[in-house]
């Protein structure tokens, strides 16, 4: 009986609550203690694969933050912090990114970098800010703190790191009057704190199913049997390729395989890109792991298809029952079974060769990742979510404030 009462009770707040949006009536009662807060330094939200951020116009009409649920900048702005949503390329390398957001902060011209455009084949210079640039201010003094979903980490972590260490390779390659102030490094303290939202840190065995079975045609088909296929690189490849065309309205622009997100996401490239990363000692680091699965008799994890958008229930289901070695040697074992539908919930924890620890109110220290309680949802959660709405207003305040507490 208790149950059925919870049930009918959740049903009425969930019909006022709708009723109340068609009515532009607030019922928001989240309130924010800023009593003990020590900063309120500018938040960056950094969209992953195939997102948008605010300079782009699908944002109006579809916000890659809040979603379905609304805009959550707009949201957070109302509750009294400081933050903005990069545009960064949809499926270009973590270097690109990086290299785009520096230009939205300081509003600047985009520069990839003379050593890097020559080497991955693409025009050194991009898009312009200048004149208008995402935040109002960005130094040692206005620190920012940086929030990455998705492969959206990938680029914060480079962004921070190439912050404090500068490029050795691009500096040994350009002429001092040419070479950015970016690739410069010494700047590591413009940073206050970064957040990876369900990153693939580590990679995604997504990539990997099937690279090791045995191709082996079978004696016999039956006409009528659907033919097989696990979510392989070339599928996700495809995806990518779609969505890219939906929101930029643009192809692959012929740059080598090395210069794009896809490349970046492999295991073992996510892992040596991970060695060229540093932890800077004066920076707060968090990863929020996702898991929509749930472990079954056999040891294999299973979607939990009521948290998880379709979309990504064949791949959960691959990675859940995937074991294996990458072509590099690295071995896939069961503690990668577990994941959100597209990224692994152990890889999205600290990224390899990082300090870490699991996260304790109260004992959060600088220069070390600090692993935060898995997140019970799919990777698209921590945005809002599509078909599979969530409500991530509280997580994010309560994120953000424990934060400018420190």
């Amino acid at each position: 009986m208790t149950a059925i009462l919870h049930q009918i009770a959740y049903k009425l707040i969930s019909l006022v609550m709708s009723v109340a949006m068609l009515f532009g009536i607030n019922l928001d009662l989240l309130k924010v203690d800023d009593t003990n807060w020590n900063t309120n330094y500018t938040y960056v939200f950094v969209h992953g694969l195939s997102g948008w951020g605010e300079y782009d116009d699908i944002y109006k009409l579809m916000p890659y933050w809040g979603m379905f649920g609304g805009d959550l900048m707009e949201y957070l702005r109302d509750k009294g912090f400081d933050v903005a949503a990069a545009s960064v390329a949809p499926v270009n390398s973590a270097w690109d990114r990086a290299c785009e957001l520096y230009a939205q902060l300081t509003g600047t011209r985009t520069d990839y970098g003379k050593a890097h455009s020559e080497s991955c084949n693409h025009e050194r210079y991009g898009e312009d800010f200048t004149g208008r640039a995402l935040i109002d201010s960005f130094s040692e003094q206005d620190k920012i703190n940086l929030l990455g979903h998705s492969f959206g980490g990938a680029t914060v972590r480079l962004f921070a790191s190439i912050m404090e260490k500068g490029s050795a390779e691009e500096i040994a390659a350009t002429p001092e009057e040419e070479l950015s102030d970016y690739f410069k490094g010494g700047k590591g303290n413009w940073i206050y704190s970064v957040t990876a939202l369900a990153a693939p840190s580590n990679g995604t065995s997504t990539y990997n199913v099937g690279e090791n079975e045995e191709k082996q045609e079978p004696e016999e088909v039956p006409e009528k049997e659907p033919e097989k296929k696990g979510p392989n690189a070339e599928k996700i490849s495809s995806v990518i390729n779609d969505l890219m065309s939906t929101f930029t309205g643009g192809e692959k622009d012929g740059r080598i395989e090395s210069d794009y997100a896809s490349y970046d996401m492999y295991i073992d490239n996510a892992l040596e890109l991970n060695k060229t990363i540093i932890t800077y000692k004066d920076t707060y680091y968090f990863a929020i792991p996702c898991s929509a699965t749930e472990k079954q008799a056999d040891g294999t994890y299973a979607p939990i298809k009521s948290k998880m958008e379709s979309l990504f229930v064949s791949s959960s289901a691959a990675m859940g029952a995937y074991t294996g070695v990458t072509k590099g040697g690295y071995v896939i074992d069961e503690t990668w079974l577990e994941n959100d539908g597209l990224v692994n919930t152990v890889s999205a924890m600290a990224p390899s060769s990082a300090p870490w620890t699991d996260y304790v109110e109260g004992k959060v220290n600088p220069g070390i990742w600090n692993v935060m309680p898995v997140y019970r949802a799919d990777h698209m959660s921590l945005q809002g979510g599509m078909t599979k709405p969530n409500d991530v207003k509280t997580l994010y305040v309560e994120h953000l404030s424990m934060i400018n507490s420190l």
